[in-house]
């Protein structure tokens, strides 16, 4: 009974002590200095209180109470601050600044006059006790003004022509509403754009005035819109582009052998100048989109600078312009090329259930192979894993061993017999070949061999919308089991396994994805993600098995070059729905699911690399990746000899249903010069099969028993994030385990008495070990 409650008081006291430390740390104050503990506010409108809550000074909020634990903790001495050697850990202590409170005060109460409340009051009051200090402020609104008559003056009639048709028709500013200075600075913002995109180059948002008139009638606001003009005699202009030159610049640290380029393009009504002799002007002009003749707009500038910063061969990007005559601009392209090759090499080390091991890769580019930006990436990649509980020598000990070597070859536009000009306005188009062999041996069991050939298209039809279409996917796989492992699964009743994994298959398919809102996934505000594939193989080539009578095998699959041809259907969704909930705190939903369905020429079972698995770092954290379902199978039923020769092999399923909650926030505003961020989540799902197969007992998907099939796990996860990329540790706790049978399902139940728990499971199961706790280390967030 002690055993079992030890856990609960010892994390009971560690939390107890950072929270009375943090209470207490008011102590190292000195005696005229007082900790603030807590800043309420009273009579602000719900609709406002964060954004009014967010005028208050950081430095009159009451501290996080770890984040000043752990500054506590390194800089103080003998009771009191240091004085100097001060590390830049955790948050320092927010001590009471009268100055401070009536400064965020006023802020406040012009926050809510830019709300239509003109005659808000704010007034702070301090209650001190001892060292602590609360701060109150009492807002007092009084009665909102509204917009009343809505007016516009503009002396140049083309500009009013472009107000009146593209801006007031969306205009946020209605007679009725109540008044709102955003809703003005959206307009002035508006107006902008459209003169932007229409010519006016030299256009600037002063040049609109907003008169405000509250005097007519009470809590009322007359508007008056002027678009004023440059001077008494001169008036706005629309700008003409008149010559365009592209120039691709000589980077300082590198020289190039090459010949430079200079030359005019009629067709393209461009000049180009290559310094570096390596680039041409038709890849490069089709992302120019200020040409000769056209009027000046901001919007193909803007579109100009992206689509060449995402060809990925360009470092630094500047667009000049020279005025000339009265109203022309010579516009010029500065193109500062990045290094032409590069070589990283990458190396982790791997740790899963008792076993270790390590990757090493190694990634080879070069950035313009064919004098466009196109890129080319030649990458490697070798793995070991390595069982202790193998006899003999170290070699002897190599579970399995997996290489791959993968050529890219990226096009940074749509290579299609067709004009596409049109779909670089939201985002790049690239195609992609790409070409993939793996070559997996796992020690006495199967050895792999698959070949990968795709062509890729990906697009964007909108700032939210990313469609990739994958029109040839060809495939070839050749699978082979160990002759004495085939022929004790035929003995155990595998037999269905073997015949499915121990041949050659070919593939020939296609694949379309669709992304929406993948650019916001960074982002803290409200708003949806979507990504839904679709993924099918086999259909041409029985169109043509059926016209050209292809061959068929001894089991009659139909087959091409004496090679059986995949035919199967497969979809995926991942939905997730992003809660800003203010400051560093997030609340991130997702439901994920996928079915993969056989059909026609191998109707039976899907080879493996085509199912869905279940666990690992991105899906359902606390368990392995591979090592969850299917459905209710448990691996007991597999008899001891095979057991650890099929694992990661047996547990795959052709549905897939799963579903995570996560709930993230700011722990240490500066750890170690990066922002420590933490995360509470849980997780649920599973995978299952679609037909029945005695090999995997209760792995079929049946609706009666679909709750008892679900797996849940929760857990805590550290994430430090380095602004460029984010590094995390996630540790996943499992609260229920389909593998068991009714309320023994809860294994969160054994915990505190974990050993008595995986000795019984070990002798049942061995090799395997059960782990309640899974740790899982990467880089990036799970969603």
């Amino acid at each position: 009974m002690i055993k079992k409650y030890s856990f609960f008081v010892y994390a009971s006291i560690t939390l107890l002590s950072v929270f009375f430390a943090s209470c207490r740390s008011a102590k190292y104050l000195e005696e005229d200095q007082a900790l603030v503990t807590a800043v309420d506010m009273e009579g602000v409108p719900a609709e406002f209180n964060e954004q009014v809550g967010a005028y208050i000074s950081n430095e009159i909020k009451p501290n996080s109470r770890l984040n000043l634990w752990v500054y506590n903790f390194f800089n103080t001495k003998k009771g009191k601050y240091k004085k100097d050697k001060i590390r830049n850990v955790g948050e320092a202590p927010h001590i009471l600044d009268s100055s401070l409170v009536d400064f965020s005060a006023k802020q406040m109460m012009r926050y809510l006059q830019t709300k239509g409340y003109f005659n808000a009051q704010v007034d702070p009051s301090v209650k001190l006790q001892g060292k602590k200090a609360k701060v109150h402020f009492m807002v007092t609104l009084g009665a909102p003004f509204f917009v009343q008559d809505v007016k516009h003056q503009v002396p140049n009639t083309e500009i009013e022509a472009i107000y009146v048709d593209k801006v007031r028709p969306f205009s946020k500013v209605k007679s009725g509403k109540r008044f709102d200075v955003s809703d003005l600075l959206d307009e002035r913002e508006q107006l902008y754009d459209r003169l932007k995109e229409n010519g006016y180059f030299d256009y600037l948002r002063q040049y609109m005035r907003v008169g405000v008139d509250t005097l007519v009638q009470a809590q009322r606001a007359n508007l008056l819109f002027e678009v004023q003009r440059p001077s008494d005699s001169v008036d706005h202009k629309v700008y003409y582009i008149n010559k365009v030159a592209v120039r691709v610049l000589q980077p300082a640290e590198s020289m190039s052998n090459r010949k430079p380029k200079k030359y005019e393009d009629e067709k393209l009504q461009l000049s180009f100048e290559d310094q570096t002799g390596r680039f041409k002007l038709k890849p490069i002009s089709r992302y120019v989109y200020l040409r000769p003749g056209d009027r000046y707009n901001m919007t193909k500038e803007n579109m100009s600078y992206d689509r060449l910063y995402e060809m990925n061969g360009f470092r630094n990007v500047k667009i000049n312009y020279e005025k000339v005559d009265s109203n022309k601009l010579n516009v010029q392209y500065s193109l500062t090329p990045r290094p032409v090759m590069a070589n990283q090499v990458e190396g982790e080390f791997t740790f899963s259930s008792g076993m270790s091991g390590f990757n090493v890769g190694n990634t080879f580019s070069h950035r313009n192979v064919f004098g466009g930006a196109e890129q080319l990436e030649v990458k490697m990649r070798y793995g070991l894993l390595f069982d202790p509980r193998l006899g003999g020598s170290l070699k002897d000990k190599i579970f399995n061993t997996d290489f791959q070597v993968g050529v890219n070859l990226v096009v940074p536009r749509l290579m299609t017999p067709f004009e596409t000009s049109s779909v670089g306005t939201y985002g790049l188009p690239r195609t992609t070949y790409s070409t993939n062999l793996q070559i997996f041996q796992q020690d006495q069991t199967y050895s792999n061999r698959y070949l990968v050939n795709n062509l890729n298209y990906i697009w964007h039809s909108s700032a939210r919308s990313q469609h990739s279409l994958t029109p040839i996917s060809l495939e070839y796989r050749l699978g082979r089991l160990n002759d004495d492992f085939a022929e004790k699964l035929k003995e155990e009743g595998y037999g269905l396994y073997v015949e499915t994994n121990n041949r050659a298959y070919f593939g020939l398919g296609a694949q379309y994805v669709y992304t929406r809102n993948a650019a916001k996934l960074l982002k803290k505000e409200n708003f949806n993600f979507f990504r839904g594939s679709i993924e099918t193989s086999g259909n041409l080539l029985n169109v043509a098995s059926n016209l050209f009578k292809f061959s068929r095998s001894s089991t009659g699959e139909r087959q091409l070059f004496n090679v059986t041809y995949l035919q199967y259907i497969k979809s995926e969704v991942d939905y997730r729905w992003y809660k800003y909930l203010g400051g560093n705190k997030q609340l991130v939903l997702r439901f994920n699911s996928g079915i993969a369905v056989p059909y026609g020429n191998n109707s039976e079972l899907l080879i493996f690399e085509k199912r869905f698995f279940a666990g690992g770092i991105n899906g359902i954290r606390a368990w392995q990746a591979r090592t969850l379902g299917p459905g209710n199978y448990n691996r007991e039923s597999v008899p001891e000899h095979l057991r650890l020769n099929l694992r990661n092999l047996d547990q795959l399923g052709e549905l897939k249903i799963e579903a995570n909650a996560e709930y993230r926030f700011r722990l240490v505003n500066n750890f170690l010069g990066a922002k420590l961020n933490g995360a509470t989540f849980i997780d649920a799902g599973n995978i299952w099969r679609l037909k029945e197969d005695e090999s995997v007992k209760g792995g079929e998907f049946r609706a009666d028993k679909f709750l008892s099939q679900i797996a849940l796990g929760t857990g805590i996860g550290l994430r430090l994030d380095m602004d460029y990329f984010v590094i995390r540790l996630d540790t996943g706790l499992k609260l229920k385990d389909p593998q068991f049978q009714g309320s023994k399902q809860w294994v969160i139940t054994e915990i505190f008495d974990a050993k008595a728990f995986k000795r019984a499971f070990n002798e049942t199961h061995k090799p395997d070990r059960y782990s309640f706790v899974q740790y899982n280390f990467s880089v990036g967030l799970p969603f």
